[in-house]
């Protein structure tokens, strides 16, 4: 408990100190007055002052702002902003008084500061700890309708064939098949274990395309491991350790994470074999999954009413370090895949493809933070990454209160040649709060309901 706690202020207090700085630091370089600058709402536990600034931490930890001269009238100040700042205030320097184009650069600071947060942890991780890649080269199979005229002779590989050798290099991960069919020559020769003559192909003449056609036509048998396990839940009262590869169920080889949760899905109340290896031992182990209920578009393929054992398992997987032109660029393709992820969630939930019962609140935050924490240091910075990609995107959603409201209000601002009125601007803001706080409530009951769900089936 103590380490969730810890975890969830740390990941919160540098995201949130991280966003509002982007907003002061920009404000300051642009010459706006900052006449305060508060980590979290509503009347302040801390307060200091630095020539015209005060620097507050506040009682309401979910979030902060950057109070300048020209804005201290908005935004709910009396109530969610702790009341108005005694500093004089230079009419000269008001937010409103600088062009719309300065005015954007400052909102869309914070957000800009998340992003850059993400890409530079992701990018450290890089180059330092190493990316994830799946730890395998075996092939579960091969789809022929998506080859390239010249890249037939790949239909001949069978299930279990491991590709040891493209051209003159090794290949240890699938990543490294797919780098080498992508940017590799015209001519590819791969080299299968076991067998004496290569497999040859031509993808020259088709471009990215015919390689890319490649790489999606050769599917990995990967390897399926434990990752955490719910205390009490069927998975963990059998016997299941993190770390345990999963090689069958009830004697079916189990070659992805689909496959595995698939047959999960279909069992609920009845047992099921699961065969795995711990380190050189071959253990076997009855678990009976619990019966579940709830869609989610998420997971297509799992039916209405589904078992479930409490167990979180992913693709095997090794740490690579980059060089540092390649750390760059894989921060780079993690920022945008994430970013990617959160809006097709968000997707989602506007077409209704996905439940508001799955957004999560502060108490589901707290939870992830602590199981980072407890997983090491890098995976408490990858989960701070991706939750700042998260806020970044939240605070562009068209809400008043947050940046993208502000976004809004001064493009309307640009078309109209002058500003919204004052008395409509306070008038969306207040709708604004109202919005934040419903969806506020939805999230943080969705998190108790979620907690109760799980004490109850216990």
């Amino acid at each position: 408990m103590a380490l969730t706690f810890a975890a969830f202020v740390v990941v919160i207090g540098v995201l949130i100190f991280i966003h509002e700085a982007g907003h002061f630091v920009v404000a300051k370089t642009v010459g706006i007055q900052v006449l305060r600058f508060s980590l979290g709402f509503g009347r302040p536990i801390l307060r200091w002052r630095r020539g015209e600034t005060e620097y507050w931490v506040s009682w309401i930890p979910f979030g902060g702002y950057v109070k300048m001269a020209g804005l201290e009238d908005e935004g709910l100040a009396g109530d969610v902003e702790g009341g108005a700042s005694v500093e004089p205030i230079d009419p000269a320097r008001a937010f409103d008084k600088k062009p719309v184009a300065t005015r954007l650069l400052v909102v869309c600071a914070g957000v800009a500061m998340n992003a850059v947060l993400a890409f530079v942890i992701f990018a450290t991780l890089a180059g330092t700890v190493g990316t994830p890649e799946l730890n395998t080269t075996q092939l579960d199979s091969v789809v022929a309708a998506r080859l390239p005229a010249g890249a037939r002779a790949l239909a001949s590989l069978a299930p279990g064939d491991r590709i040891v050798r493209i051209n003159d290099d090794s290949t240890r991960t699938w990543d490294d098949v797919v780098r080498m069919i992508v940017s590799g020559p015209g001519e590819l020769r791969f080299r299968i274990a076991g067998r004496t003559e290569p497999v040859v192909i031509e993808v020259g003449q088709g471009g990215l395309a015919a390689r890319q056609a490649v790489a999606d036509a050769l599917v990995p048998w990967v390897p399926v491991v434990v990752q955490r396990l719910e205390d009490g839940r069927p998975a963990a009262r059998a016997g299941l350790a993190p770390g345990d590869v999963v090689l069958r169920i009830d004697g079916v080889p189990v070659k992805s994470v689909e496959r595995f949760l698939e047959r999960i899905w279909e069992s609920p109340g009845r047992p099921v074999r699961v065969d795995v290896r711990r380190s050189a031992d071959s253990l076997s182990f009855t678990i009976v999954p619990e019966e579940a209920s709830g869609a989610d578009a998420r997971y297509a393929k799992r039916p209405l009413k589904y078992g479930f054992i409490g167990a979180q398992v992913q693709q095997a997987v090794v740490r690579v370090r980059k060089p540092p032109g390649a750390a760059i660029a894989s921060g780079w393709d993690e920022t945008v895949r994430t970013a990617v992820i959160i809006l097709g969630f968000l997707k989602g939930l506007v077409l209704g493809q996905i439940s508001v019962r799955e957004l999560g609140g502060p108490i589901l935050v707290a939870q992830a933070s602590g199981q980072a924490a407890r997983l090491g240091l890098d995976w408490l910075l990858r989960f701070m990454a991706f939750f700042s990609i998260n806020l970044a995107i939240l605070n562009l959603l068209p809400i008043p209160l947050l940046d993208g409201g502000q976004v809004v209000f001064l493009l309307a601002e640009a078309v109209r040649r002058k500003p919204l009125p004052l008395e409509l601007r306070l008038r969306l803001t207040q709708i604004g709060f109202v919005v934040l706080l419903g969806i506020m409530i939805l999230a943080t009951s969705n998190d108790v309901l979620r907690w109760l769900g799980h004490v109850f089936k216990r």
